[in-house]
Parts: structure tokens; C-alpha cells; sequence
């Protein structure tokens, strides 16, 4: 490592050397001749010891980046200088202290010299710099900190500048002025890890936040303060709003996280989706979100605000974009950039539907469209909810581009009836460990990311000049002096066409574009998946990865089925009343206002002994609710169950019950999946039974209403009462037999935790509904019950035309959510205990782990596929003319590959795990790709007919790979 800098240059030439230990020993031997003006250059130019950078033996300076990573490195290099002068600094006297404090007065400086970050009409400006950002979403408390630095380093190796979070105000503030920052809530050192991989952060304060999270982000608490309304123009809403705010900012402010203090946090957001719904608040909307924009302005950040889908944002707010596709969007402002801040990746997952996933061609479509119409700022997001068509016509529903989606752990998620896994088809998968990267997915817009950054000169320098180039077919120039990038787009959903621009010809597929960084040569085509991003040693092929799971016994040391029964204990929970707190009113209760969301579960019971029930007749239990599910018991035993759906969360049951003569008890359960989280006014949006309860088909042919009778309630279950979830309480019951396929069973096991280090989930096949606890933390609802219909899937799904929300759906006629993410963080060796509450009947012990394992490693490139874009700026001749290259490599450290199982060079089709010869095909193929490939950890091969001879003269062939490693 040698110094450069105006200091380094001054050290340099005062001491005769640029090493760091030399550098400062010689200083400290030459202190008692330096002059006093030789002391005071060097105390004003004391960055000597602060601006270090990496030199290559030419003496050029390398690893200079802009912006923040800038700062960053110079931040690590001042910490060696403070270190080697703290150990001389004991020794020193007179003017050799006076050396010292200089340096550390000009190192602590320069520690707090802040980033300037404001924006123009192109783009978002730091430190005087325009800048094309890519963003991506990662929510901290859907992972846990242990997955962090992975999640956030996976994220920066795809390419991305930028981290964009939330701030979930339920988690942080559960009682009011009672603060969570701990564990998977610290936000703090979210940041700032972030901040030490080098990249931004975008705080999404809200701190309304939707993203499919239990009530919006909002606590409970909010509901009951007194006169409020929440999202509009009320005095007690503002005044918590501003409260939250101010905290969270004055949070950040205190560790110097903003970049006006030299920290990562170049934006911040102020409500979020408002626009969509303001009309329903009327004219007080209007003055809310004036008020909000003054309100955040006023918290002195130093840098710029955004409000997303809100076209009158008043200034200095950014109006921005959410949505599949913003390249059509324009500010409210041409003093203000275009920005997209929700770029939706894939969809949200429902318990009861199918999985939506949407292909990476559509996706780098969007971008590129983006980018290509003046875009200078997008992120990738990954969820969220559903949107009142008649507020919002152009989206049904609307999700942020995540990516990464994480796990909805506990009770958070919104909806009602969102699942547990929040995966969303996001580039990094839920488990976020390892190799978890969603390939294509991530490699291919790995690849985009870099593509667009060839742009960057052209694309901050001026507006785009854009023409037609036909029907559906368009093109964007962007050129100032030197610079110059071309996009050019076919955005026909049928027709490959191909065009003349500047005098040459460019085949475009349908629903692509081109990217030309120079204006003459296509570096990336967003429909063929090159497969190729960089790595630390060359070309790595991202190629395709089909997972697989390995399913192993709950209990790793118990070899029969008897042993492993008689390891579970149970608790059975009472039906009915069973808590000293419940409580007697006339009439029916609506569930939020009566539990305030401590638990799922509200128990109503009616009891009678009244005349007209003492026939012994059979008759009907009507039961409708407000959602989202319920269990009816009559005198102690389960009448029948309703549940309701994402699409409608009411229920309306009628149960076939006998009564007996006498008494009679009628036991309603309710049960919550996730508060509402979207829409005007939809903290309103009540729960649980409200009625009516009826009677009906009486011999007499009468029917009852028990609606305003005196009914008993009791919020949530007395096993919560007994803390039963985090296993130690001394109630479990241990026999050599217990419960199976039972309502209102608690169960309780320990187990050893599998071997290794691959991502692991828990497969509950074989029980009904519940929630799960493992070492007393909640990995989240279960419901493999709640299967997804029998139609509406695709074996494939065409990228080409608009993507919605079900055009691409996997997964039908099966448990919409079979796997639930366990992280390994959360485990011991051995002694974990699982917690199961069991609420509609299920089997423990066909429980089963699965560990995420490689099954194949697949890659398919022809040979019209352009070169990595790696080798764009690549000064090798040969490498600039070489044609395409597949490559593969394991994922894991000490993998190699093992096997072929499928090689074919010629019209090759299908997909990885399925892959077929086509038409013509090299015999050849696999044996050359065996030897090239096996034994080692990565190969790559060239794809061309001088490799595999020309199986087909005049057809574009294409080489397909199919691999495992070990």
C-alpha cells in the first residue's frame, strides 16, 4: 500500500518514503528538525495520514470510488494512521505532541466532513456529482442480524448502490414511549452496516409503511388515542406522527448516519402511498400532506425527501414511482428527477393462493425502459398490498421491488392472509445464506446493473433524445461531448424485429431493449439472459440453480417411531372461558377494539339454560364475522369451522349442532391472520364476530337471535397465559401416548439441530394451523391446510406483454406454504426446544426438517448472446472479439463439480432439470464438457462450432449444461 494525496506527498517528501510504519517512524525521527512552518503545513495538510489510497506499480492510483465508499476508505486508512502515532505518541514531548494534535485534529475533521446530497432535474447530486443509483430493498426485521452482512454484501456484489429500508414503528414502539432497538429491531446497526459494505441507505421513515406488515406499521396503541384520526389532517395523529419522526431521525442524527455527517443515509421518506387513496380524506388530505412535507423538512436531515405515488408531494419533496413498470412516469416538477422507488420483483405470497414469481426478462425490461426514458434512480422491491380498484385504477395491486424478502417471523405480517414466507421471488431467496441467490434472477440483473453503469457519463451529462424507429419500436440517445449510450426498444409482445440505428442493423426480440454504452455496440439485450457476472477471479457464470431439499427426522438421534413419540409432551387448551380477566357484556364485540391485537384469539361464549332449548332438537348455528376465521364448540365439543380469504376476509358459517336439554354452551374461538395494512381508512377495518349469532331450524320453524344476549369474553388462549411458547413452563404433560388430530392442543419436543451449515426450514405436513415456536421465538404462523386452487398455474410463464400479479403462478393444488424458514442463528447443538399450538387437529410427529441443498447447476448460452459485459471496457483485442462463454462454478467453498448430466451443443431446448436434445446435436458435447469440467471448482468453455464442430451448418446453435457439484 503506498500514500497519495497532498499529506501523503508531504510525508512522503519529508521522510523519504510512502510506507505507512516507515512513513511515520522517519517523521517521528525528523520531528526535532522540522521548522515551525514545515509543522504548520503539516498540521493544515494533515490528510497525509488520512487519504491513503492503493496504487498499482505504475504509480496509478486504483480503488478510488465516488462518494460515500470514497469517504469510507479513507475513513479505514485514517484509523491506521491514529494507531501507529498512538504508539509513538507515549515517547513524545514538545513539539512532537504538537505534531499529534495537529494530525488528530485533522483526522477527526475530516472523520466529520459530511457528504453534500441535494438533486436536479436529472438526478440525485452527491457532493456535486449527478449519480445513477440501483437500490434494493432489504427489511431488517424480516432476517436476523447474523444475516445481515451476508444479505447486504450479496446485494452490493449484484450491483447495487443503494439499501432501502422501512422503519416499522410497531416493533420499535409497542407501548407508547417504550423503545425496541434490539436484536432483529436495530436498525442502527443495520445502517451502519450497510454503511461499513460501502453503500447508501434510503430511509423510509413513514412511518405508515403498508408492505404487507401487521396494521401498516402502525401500533395498536395508535387506535386508542383519544380523537384521532390516522393519515389525515388531525391534531392528536400529527402530534404522534412527529413524535415517531423526530425520534427516528434524532436516532440517526446521534450516530451520525445521516451523510450530511458523513454517514450512508442519502434520502429519507415521509408518508408513503398516499396518493393513491387521499381522495377518499378530501379536502384534509390536501393540508396532511403539506404539513407532512413541512414537518420533515423541518427535521434538518441535510438531505433531500421523497414522497412516493404523490403527484402534488409539495416542493422541496421528490414525487416519486411505484409499480411493475415507471418508465412512463414524469415529476410534478422539471426541477425534480425521475425516480422509481418501488420496482416490484415478483408478489407476495397468501395463505390459501398460489405462488407468484415473475421472470428476470420482464423485470430488466422495466429498468432498462426506465433508464431509458430518464430515469436516474430505481429500487427493487419486494412486496406489497392490495389497492382498491376503484382509487387506483392503473394497478390492482402494488408492491416495493425487494430484494430481499425475508420471513414475516411472529404475528407481523399484514393483509389478512399473508403468509409466512415473504420471499418474493426476490434475487436473494428467503434463506439469504450462502449461495442462496436466485439465478438467473440476480446474475442477469447483475449484469443490466453494470450494462447502465456504462451509460452513467452519458446519462447524468443531458436529457434523452428519443425517436421512433417504427411501429413499437423506439430509440433514446443520450450524447454531451464524448459521451454517448443509445437504448433501443421493441416493446411488441409478439415480433422479433430488426432495425437500423446510425447505419447499422440490431436485432431486437420482442419486450426488449439494447443497451449500447457507446452508441454502436450492444453490451446487453435485457431478453437473453447472458448468464455471466464477474466475480473475485474472472467470468462466473450465474447460472441457473435448482434447489433441493433434504428431509430428515425432527429428532436426529431417535431411531423408531415409538421413541419419537414419547418425546412430545402436550398441553391441552381449554375450550371456553379459562383466564381470571374475562369479562361479561351485553351484545357481540368487534375483535381489534376488544383484544388491541395482543393475541389472535378472542373467545365468546354464550350459556343458557333458557326453555326453547331444552327439546333436545337439532338445529343450525349461524355464525358471520368479520374475519378472518373461527371455530365453533357447542357444549364442549367442535361444531364446524369457517374461514375467510385474501380476497375476502369475512365468514359466514352455518354448523349442524344438537342441543341437550338443560344448559347449553355455545364457545365461538376468533381468530385473526394479520391486521389490514392497506387502503383509506383501513384502520376501521374491523375483526371477529359482530353478528348475527342465530338459532335456526326449530321443529317450530323459529329462528333465535343470540346476538344481544349477555355474552363472557376472554382475549387470547391461557397457554400465552402460561408463557407455554417458550417451553419452560411446568404444565406439559409427558406420557408414553398423547393427542393426535385434536383442536386446541399445545405440543412441545427438543431436538438436536442438523448438521452443517445449509439453510433450513421446517415442513409441517401432517398439521393443521398454528404457530410455532422454536428456543421461545416465533418462526411465524403454520398453515399447510389452507391449500392454493386447482387452476390458474403455468408449467412457464411468457415474460413477453404486461405483468400483473397472477399472469405467472406455481405451486396450484398444493399447501400454499409447505416450508418455514428456521434460522440457524435461532439454534444450539442440541436441546432446542419446539413449541407447537395446534388449533384445528394435526400430527407432530410427521413433522420433518428440510435442509436447501444444490440439485443442479444449469446454464444455456447461444451463441447470438453478446460477450460478458465484463469484457466491454477490456483492453484485450482478443477478448473483445472472442465469442460467447459458458461457464460454471459451485457455489460453495470446497465443491467441485462432479458430474455432467446433461451436455448438448446444437438447438438444445427445455429448461435446468429438464433439458432435452433438439433437432441437431454435437456428439461430442459431453464428453468435452466432461473433461473441461469435472474435478475442477469452475470451467468455462467456449460456445462455437470450433469447440464442438457444426453439428447444423447455417442454424444459431447453443450450448446447454447441466451439472452437480459436491
Amino acid at each position: 500500500m503506498r500514500m497519495v494525496g497532498v499529506g501523503g506527498g508531504l510525508c512522503a517528501s519529508l521522510t523519504g518514503t510512502d510506507n505507512y510504519s516507515l512513513c511515520f517512524t522517519n517523521l517521528y525521527l525528523l520531528v526535532n528538525s522540522v521548522s515551525l512552518t514545515q509543522l504548520a503545513y503539516l498540521c493544515v495538510c494533515s490528510t497525509g495520514c488520512h487519504a491513503l489510497h492503493p496504487v498499482d506499480k505504475s504509480g496509478k492510483q486504483q480503488g478510488r470510488l465516488p462518494g460515500k465508499q470514497n469517504k469510507k476508505e479513507i475513513g479505514i486508512h485514517r484509523e491506521k494512521c491514529m494507531l501507529l502515532w498512538f504508539n509513538t505518541m507515549l515517547n513524545m514531548r514538545g513539539r512532537e505532541i504538537l505534531v499529534v494534535l495537529c494530525l488528530a485534529l485533522g483526522i477527526l475533521a475530516t472523520k466529520s466532513l459530511g457528504a453534500d446530497v441535494t438533486y436536479d432535474h436529472r438526478a440525485v447530486v452527491i457532493d456535486g456529482k449527478r449519480r445513477v443509483l440501483i437500490s434494493g430493498s432489504i427489511h431488517y426485521p424480516r432476517s436476523t442480524p447474523e444475516m445481515w452482512p451476508d444479505l447486504i454484501q450479496k446485494s452490493k456484489d449484484g450491483g447495487l448502490d443503494v439499501i432501502e429500508t422501512y422503519v416499522f414503528w410497531n416493533v420499535h414502539e409497542p407501548v407508547r414511549n417504550q423503545y425496541n432497538f434490539e436484536g432483529r429491531y436495530d436498525i442502527v446497526k443495520f445502517v451502519k452496516l450497510v454503511a461499513e459494505a460501502g453503500l447508501y441507505v434510503h430511509l423510509r421513515i413513514g412511518p405508515y409503511v403498508c408492505a404487507e406488515w401487521n396494521y401498516g406499521g402502525f401500533p395498536l396503541w395508535l387506535h386508542f388515542v383519544s380523537g384521532i384520526e390516522l393519515r389525515t389532517d388531525n391534531e392528536p395523529y400529527k402530534a404522534e406522527m412527529q413524535r415517531f419522526t423526530t425520534k427516528i431521525v434524532g436516532l440517526m442524527k446521534q450516530e451520525k448516519l445521516y451523510a450530511s455527517q458523513g454517514g450512508p443515509i442519502i434520502l429519507s421518506q415521509i408518508e408513503n402511498e398516499y396518493g393513491n387513496i387521499d381522495s377518499a380524506y378530501g379536502a384534509a388530505a390536501k393540508s396532511y400532506i403539506k404539513w407532512a412535507a413541512s414537518m420533515a423538512v423541518s427535521q434538518d436531515t441535510g438531505v433531500p425527501w421523497v414522497m412516493c405515488q404523490q403527484s402534488d408531494a409539495p416542493d422541496p419533496m421528490i414525487n416519486t414511482c411505484n409499480g411493475f413498470y415507471c418508465d412512463q412516469f414524469t415529476p410534478n416538477s422539471d426541477k425534480k428527477p425521475k425516480m422509481w422507488t418501488e420496482n416490484w420483483t415478483g408478489w407476495f405470497l397468501s395463505f390459501g393462493g398460489a405462488v407468484p414469481y415473475r421472470p428476470v426478462e420482464d423485470i430488466a425490461f422495466a429498468v432498462a425502459r426506465f433508464f431509458q426514458r430518464g430515469g436516474t434512480f430505481q429500487n427493487y422491491y419486494m412486496t406489497h398490498t392490495k389497492r382498491n380498484i376503484n382509487l387506483f385504477i392503473k394497478f390492482v395491486l402494488v408492491a416495493n421491488f425487494q430484494y430481499h424478502g425475508g420471513t414475516n417471523f411472529g404475528r407481523t405480517t399484514g393483509g389478512p392472509f399473508i403468509a409466512t414466507s415473504y420471499d418474493y421471488d426476490a434475487p436473494l431467496d428467503e434463506y439469504g445464506m450462502f449461495w442462496q441467490l436466485r439465478q438467473p434472477k440476480w446474475g442477469h440483473l447483475k449484469d443490466l446493473h453494470k450494462a447502465i453503469k456504462l451509460c452513467e457519463p452519458a446519462l447524468v451529462a443531458t436529457d434523452p433524445n428519443i425517436t421512433s424507429l417504427g411501429q413499437n419500436l423506439e430509440a433514446a440517445v443520450y450524447k454531451s461531448g464524448s459521451a454517448c449510450a443509445a437504448f433501443l426498444a421493441n416493446i411488441d409482445t409478439k415480433s422479433d424485429v430488426t432495425v437500423n440505428f446510425s447505419g447499422n442493423s440490431y436485432q431486437l426480440p420482442a419486450w426488449s431493449v439494447s443497451i449500447l454504452p457507446d452508441c454502436k455496440k450492444v453490451v446487453l439485450n435485457t431478453a437473453k439472459v447472458c448468464l455471466f457476472s464477474s466475480g473475485a477471479h474472472g467470468f462466473i457464470n450465474s447460472v441457473t440453480v435448482v434447489p433441493s431439499f433434504t428431509r430428515q427426522s425432527l429428532k436426529v438421534d431417535g431411531d423408531s417411531s415409538d421413541a419419537f413419540q414419547s418425546d412430545w409432551s402436550y398441553v391441552n387448551e381449554p375450550v371456553g372461558i379459562s383466564k381470571k380477566d374475562a369479562f361479561t357484556k351485553v351484545g357481540l364485540l368487534e375483535q381489534i377494539n376488544t383484544t388491541a391485537d395482543k393475541s389472535d384469539y378472542l373467545c365468546t361464549v354464550f350459556k343458557t339454560d333458557e326453555p326453547f332449548l331444552q327439546d333436545g332438537s337439532k338445529t343450525v348455528l349461524h355464525v358471520e364475522s368479520l374475519g378472518h376465521g373461527l371455530h365453533a364448540f357447542v357444549n364442549g365439543k367442535l361444531a364446524g369451522s369457517g374461514r375467510g380469504s385474501s380476497s375476502n376476509a369475512k365468514v359466514s358459517g352455518e354448523f349442524p349442532v344438537t342441543l341437550v336439554p338443560g344448559k347449553n354452551t355455545i364457545d365461538l374461538l376468533s381468530f385473526t391472520v394479520g391486521l389490514q395494512n392497506y387502503g383509506a381508512f383501513y384502520d376501521k377495518t374491523g375483526a371477529g364476530i359482530t353478528g348475527p349469532v342465530q338459532l335456526k331450524g326449530f321443529k317450530n320453524g323459529t329462528t333465535i337471535d343470540l346476538s344481544s344476549q349477555q355474552w363472557t369474553y376472554q382475549t387470547g388462549l391461557q397457554g400465552e397465559a402460561l408463557d407455554l411458547p417458550s417451553g419452560s413452563s411446568p404444565q406439559w404433560v409427558s406420557k408414553s401416548t398423547f393427542p393426535k388430530n385434536q383442536p386446541l392442543i399445545w405440543y412441545k419436543t427438543t431436538f438436536n439441530a442438523p448438521a452443517g451449515n445449509d439453510p433450513l426450514a421446517i415442513d409441517f405436513t401432517g398439521m393443521g394451523k398454528g404457530e410455532a415456536w422454536v428456543n421461545g421465538q416465533s418462526i411465524g404462523r403454520y398453515w399447510p391446510t389452507y391449500g392454493s386452487p386447482n387452476g390458474g398455474c403455468t408449467n412457464s410463464c411468457n415474460y413477453r406483454g404486461s405483468y400483473s400479479s397472477n399472469k405467472c403462478l406455481k405451486n396450484c393444488g398444493k399447501p400454499s406454504q409447505e416450508l418455514y424458514h428456521l434460522p440457524r442463528s435461532w439454534l444450539k447443538s442440541s436441546g432446542n426446544i419446539l413449541v407447537l399450538f395446534e388449533e384445528i387437529g394435526g400430527d407432530p410427529t410427521k413433522i420433518t426438517f428440510a435442509t436447501k441443498q444444490i440439485g443442479s447447476l444449469c446454464s444455456h448460452v447461444t451463441q447470438s448472446h453478446p460477450l460478458p459485459v465484463d469484457m466491454w471496457n477490456s483492453d484485450s483485442k482478443t477478448a473483445r472479439t472472442s465469442g460467447p462463454v459458458l461457464s460454471l462454478e459451485c457455489p460453495l467453498p470446497n465443491q467441485v463439480i462432479s458430474s455432467i448430466k446433461f451436455a448438448s451443443f446444437g438447438t438444445p431446448h427445455g429448461t435446468c432439470g429438464s433439458f432435452s436434445h433438439g433437432n441437431c446435436s454435437s456428439k461430442r458435447a459431453l464428453s468435452i464438457v466432461h473433461k473441461a469440467c469435472v474435478g475442477s471448482k469452475s470451467c468455462s468453455i467456449g460456445v462455437s462450432s470450433n469447440t464442438f464442430g457444426d453439428p447444423c451448418t447455417g442454424v444459431i446453435k447453443s450450448l446447454a449444461v447441466e451439472a452437480s457439484c459436491t
